[in-house]
């Protein structure tokens, strides 16, 4: 959860040196809590990009949090009023902790999911309005800031990969995002590469054989 804390902070640092305070840092945070998208905002917003733009742009970044949402259906039921914002608030690193069953026996599950959910945004709006008093303090270089939410990508990546035996969804995913990338070229491959994982996994599921 404190990873969330440190991106965060690079967030708001980068949103200040673009010229757009504590108070947009703690309402994009609050209100979009997009982790990378948030991150690309601060370029939308500084290019003056259009809504058009902006929405194609949230759609192909995020397109991920589909096969989050698939997954967690059976998970989210009977969640009653809490449902709503626990969808809003299934981020990569959440749904990295509330995926896996290792939860201590006598926790309530539910209520483990929630308590996650919660605080990860808590840690990602408090580093983001950290961030922003920081960079308003402190001028420097924020070359390389934004690499660590990528970082972040494949330390849960790895975390996955070690704590399950069933690797088929991990292996689908790499092999169908590289074949769309010979395919369609670096420029347009995240489209197709999504709808292919899209149809593989539910395939995958439908037979039993999918997992991380």
């Amino acid at each position: 959860m404190t990873g969330y804390l440190v991106l965060g902070m690079g967030f708001g640092i980068i949103l200040d040196s673009r010229g757009y305070g504590v108070l947009w840092s703690f309402l994009m945070s609050f209100l979009i809590y997009a982790g990378s998208m948030q991150y690309l905002a601060v370029d939308l917003l500084t290019a003056g990009a259009s809504l058009i733009t902006a929405a194609f742009t949230t759609l192909m970044v995020n397109a991920r949090h589909l096969f989050y949402g698939i997954s967690m259906t059976e998970k989210y039921k009977g969640l009653g009023a809490k449902k709503p914002y626990m969808i809003f608030a299934l981020t990569d690193e959440t749904y990295s902790l509330v995926v896996n069953d290792n939860i201590p026996e006598g926790v309530d599950k539910k209520k483990y999911w929630f308590l996650v959910s919660l605080l990860d945004q808590f840690y990602w709006v408090a580093g983001s309005v950290i961030g922003s008093l920081i960079g308003s303090l402190i001028k420097f270089d924020t070359t390389g800031l934004d690499f660590a939410l990528t970082a972040l990508f494949v330390t849960i990546f790895t975390d996955q990969w070690l704590s399950t035996k069933n690797h088929t969804s991990a292996i689908t995913g790499l092999l169908a995002t590289f074949v769309c990338l010979v395919i369609f070229g670096s420029g347009n491959f995240l489209i197709p590469s999504m709808i292919l994982i899209t149809v593989s996994l539910t395939l995958l599921k439908k037979t039993g054989r999918g997992g991380l």
